[in-house]
């Protein structure tokens, strides 16, 4: 048994020399400012969410994961157990926050009693029309251009220094469940894609991969959904557009399923734009993949020597 069930993740935290250039580079990636106030900017998408990433006013890097527990008595169950304290959250939406360290040094925030805005309306899109479903009849396609439409943060990925010490550390506070585990012996797994345990409530297939990798403890990226696939390929052709750096893609992963866009901030930093990924409940049993499964694709470009 777990401290809590976290429900999802809820922000990435950064820290950056230039809050404007940021700013430039998130907005043509699809987010918008939710608060800025020289020395921290958040932005969030259409979901809701008070905020999805944040940068704070220094030396560049990454800062911290934030999760989102299910109420505040959860947090404060969370806290009791660790030993520290639930601190307010001063960040738009209000709320309060757990801070915790993971074995590597990485700071995890988890928050909950945050107050949500309205999603974004958005018009239905003309269906697709395929061999099998001649859906639209008497009627064109226009998808638009510009930035696609980020709707939530779906998932990070962090480098890890030992695998099973920081996999059981996730677990053990926050009820994570294997969806699929990398081994590349029969003994000797380097990592896993985790996903949150809502029961019977269909989940994303990971919220968190954890990697022991040849680049040792890190950031490696963090993902957010957008509306669909036409607009992923219209802010592949924004971002493109504004000379900004491609990381890999766009493809299909094998594991997951999700299409994927993985682009650069200023700093280096990864951020991928992703849609339809692979949903789970609670029941599905852990499977065991390859690494050739991690890094291949079902189709697109493979994963470049540079990534992450």
């Amino acid at each position: 048994m777990s401290v809590i069930r976290i429900e999802d993740i809820a922000h990435v935290r950064f820290r950056a020399p230039d809050l404007a250039a940021m700013q430039a580079f998130l907005e043509q990636f699809g987010l918008e400012v939710a608060q800025a106030d020289g020395t921290r900017l958040f932005m969030r998408g259409q979901g809701g969410a008070p905020f999805l990433h944040v940068t704070e006013q220094g030396d560049a890097g990454f800062a911290a994961v934030g999760f989102r527990a299910a109420s505040l008595a959860d947090l404060q169950t969370l806290a009791t157990a660790e030993g520290v304290v639930v601190e307010p959250l001063d960040a738009p939406g209000g709320g309060s926050v757990v801070r915790l360290t993971d074995p590597d040094g990485h700071q995890v925030e988890v928050v909950a009693g945050q107050a949500w805005g309205e999603p974004a309306a958005f018009a239905p899109r003309p269906p697709w029309n395929s061999v099998e479903t001649r859906a639209r009849l008497r009627a064109v396609k226009r998808t638009g251009q510009g930035p696609a439409h980020v709707i939530r943060l779906g998932h990070a990925v962090l480098g890890v220094s030992d695998f099973r010490a920081s996999e059981a550390w996730y677990k053990e506070r926050f009820g994570f469940l294997t969806s699929d585990e990398i081994a590349v012996a029969p003994q000797f797994s380097i990592g896993a894609f985790m996903r949150c345990d809502r029961g019977e409530t269909p989940t994303d297939h990971h919220t968190l991969f954890l990697l022991q990798g040849p680049t040792g403890p890190g950031f490696n990226h963090a993902a957010f959904e957008v509306r669909d696939l036409d607009d992923l390929m219209a802010g592949h052709d924004h971002l493109k557009a504004g000379d900004r750096k491609l990381a890999w893609g766009v493809g299909r992963h094998i594991l997951g399923s999700q299409v994927f866009d993985y682009w650069r901030d200023p700093w280096g930093h990864i951020l991928e734009h992703w849609t339809d990924g692979d949903l789970l409940t609670a029941a599905e049993a852990p499977n065991t993949a390859t690494l050739q499964d991690l890094l291949g694709v079902q189709w697109g470009q493979p994963s470049p020597p540079d990534f992450g």
